[in-house]
């Protein structure tokens, strides 16, 4: 598996939660972002809004002791503490949804630009099995290893990800589709090329998104980091 990671940039963790508990997360992801009448409003308006148009909402941890346990999940931290070393800090968590709503792809990128510092890792559990067809990741194995590019792309279609590697560097023939069970994870490094396939399903296509590091390595504060706890400590 580590070897695996090191030579693609990614590795695929199959079944790390059950059909059921990832139906679960999905409905608590629901309660965040949509509380009913009574509840305790989780997320501000703003970011309910931003959910609404982009599909992606930001703090699920920080507003549900579900997700918290979720990214401390033991087989994830085990993953983690192979590749990442002793000392692994969870810093937030991000749902993203497609639908027939919000069906558009992602565009290609490398995770990198959006934090700087350290390097990070991120998971990427699918809360619904995904596919081709519905939106699953796409990946260049092993394009992590050209390191930091300029991401100069054109970002004004209104979809968010201001930061997108521009069409020259990418040689979509190389693209791997990573298709997953509702519950497994995809594990990869904040340099890998990757985007996502627009959704022509019509059906969800929910994914939970957790951001690591490695606790030993200074990194500036970061704001959006609201939920961060160490998952695992030397000794």
């Amino acid at each position: 598996m580590i070897d695996e990671f090191h030579r693609d940039g990614f590795v695929v963790a199959r079944n790390v939660f059950s059909a059921a508990e990832a139906a679960a997360l999905k409905n608590e992801a629901r309660r965040v972002v949509a509380p009913e009448p009574g509840d305790r409003p989780a997320a501000d308006a703003k970011a309910r809004e931003d959910f609404r148009r982009h599909g992606v909402f930001l703090g699920l941890a920080a507003n549900s002791p579900l997700f918290r346990d979720a990214a401390r999940h033991p087989e994830i931290v085990a993953a983690l503490r192979r590749i990442l070393g002793p000392h692994v800090v969870f810093l937030n968590d991000k749902l993203v949804r497609k639908s027939a709503d919000t069906d558009f792809g992602s565009p290609w990128h490398q995770d990198y630009p959006y934090w700087k510092g350290s390097h990070k890792l991120s998971v990427w559990i699918a809360l619904d099995a995904a596919t081709a067809g519905n939106g699953c990741l796409k990946v260049i194995p092993g394009s992590h290893r050209v390191g930091v590019l300029d991401h100069g792309g054109d970002a004004n279609d209104g979809h968010g990800f201001n930061n997108r590697l521009t069409s020259d560097l990418v040689n979509e023939e190389e693209a791997v589709p990573v298709e997953v069970e509702a519950g497994s994870a995809i594990i990869f490094g904040d340099l890998l090329f990757h985007a996502s396939y627009p959704n022509t399903s019509g059906k969800d296509r929910w994914a939970l998104i957790s951001t690591y590091k490695n606790g030993s390595e200074p990194d500036p504060p970061y704001d959006w980091a609201s939920a961060a706890f160490a998952v695992c400590t030397p000794g």
